[in-house]
């Protein structure tokens, strides 16, 4: 305020040059070029001969402060006479863009199909009362939240909540779950499927599984998972579940609001089937996704068994689509320089076999 009433200086307003001005100094003065010669010089002296291996700015400016003499040149003015040399050793870190939301999954990054996902919270615990496990879940294109408050989450929770969930908002495309047992079933048995994955393909929503101590998958939930425990959790003192769950139902309704517009510019989803039922014993139908990274020797591990990807490809991302129509699985190439360019890299025969699902 005080920089443009100087610039008016009690002149009428609509004569003030208001345009913004250089914030260059009016005067400059350049380092002699016998001193610009020195540094550089010194540089070189270091850079062959100095013990500690250091020749930049900080090293030159130590060497002439020894030497004594002329007035010593600041770090910043040393490391503007290196840069305007090219003498600069370090190399800037090259910024890319990030990869459009859900870029594994083309349909999803085209924004053509909306993905739903899912994870828990747990080690809450209420002061002189129980401990808390919440599931949590949000839209990846519409930010669409919610969430349940509850002792423990099961896999038989799970599939209540997703049904509730989903007879309320209607079916994404895709559902995407962290490698969690109640998500994805007994992970120590081979060719195991659980009944959320059961539940997902009776309604013909593909689930996706994210690739173990992977970072970025998961980021939507995992942020909305810290928006809540910051706006709810943290930000009131909560006497029971039921207290709990009435706070958080109030933020699911506030959130929901303000996304309104988001929500509805989403994609489409589908109206849930009005006489469907599950069928834990019906031989699962569909596909399932898993993203995973391919070891030292081209493989890639998922339903408890090791597949040939390519031998080329090593410790890089796939995407395994697990087609059980046609029993198949797809190995494709997944790369975040190059998010649209996912060629297959594999075919292999995979039949998942037949037999009872344990309640």
């Amino acid at each position: 305020m005080q920089r443009w009433l100087q610039r008016a200086q009690g002149q009428r307003l609509d004569r003030v040059e208001w345009s913004d001005l250089s914030s260059a100094p009016h005067r400059t003065r350049r380092t002699k070029a016998s001193r610009e010669q020195e540094v550089l010089t010194i540089r070189r002296r270091l850079k062959d001969h100095s013990a500690l291996g250091e020749f930049g700015a900080a090293a030159i400016r130590r060497e002439t402060e020894t030497r004594g003499g002329a007035p010593l040149l600041s770090i910043s003015t040393i490391g503007r006479i290196l840069r305007r040399h090219g003498v600069l050793d370090g190399r800037r870190r090259v910024r890319r863009p990030p990869p459009p939301r859900g870029w594994y999954l083309p349909v999803v990054a085209a924004a053509k199909a909306e993905l739903d996902s899912f994870d828990t919270i747990e080690g809450l615990a209420i002061r002189g009362g129980p401990h808390v496990t919440v599931l949590t879940g949000i839209s990846l294109h519409g930010g669409l939240p919610v969430t349940w408050t509850v002792r423990a989450v099961s896999a038989k929770m799970v599939v209540d909540a997703l049904v509730e969930h989903w007879r309320s908002v209607g079916l994404p495309t895709y559902a995407q779950f962290d490698n969690d047992n109640r998500f994805h079933g007994p992970r120590q048995y081979v060719d195991a499927v659980g009944r959320v994955i059961r539940l997902c393909l009776s309604l013909g929503v593909t689930p996706v599984f994210a690739p173990p101590n992977e970072t970025g998958f998961q980021a939507a939930i995992e942020s909305y998972n810290g928006r809540w425990q910051a706006k709810v959790w943290s930000r009131f003192e909560h006497t029971s579940i039921r207290s709990l769950s009435q706070r958080s139902a109030k933020y699911i309704t506030a959130a929901r609001k303000r996304s309104i517009a988001r929500i509805e510019a989403a994609p489409r989803r589908r109206s849930f089937p009005r006489h469907w039922r599950l069928d834990l014993q019906r031989a699962p139908r569909g596909m399932i996704v898993f993203l995973r990274r391919t070891n030292d020797q081209g493989r890639a591990s998922l339903l408890g068994h090791s597949f040939d990807v390519d031998r080329h490809w090593l410790h890089r991302l796939v995407r395994a689509e697990v087609n059980l129509n046609d029993n198949t699985i797809r190995f494709f190439a997944l790369r975040r320089r190059e998010p649209t360019d996912q060629p297959l890299l594999n075919t292999v025969p995979y039949t998942m076999p037949k037999r009872p699902f344990k309640e």
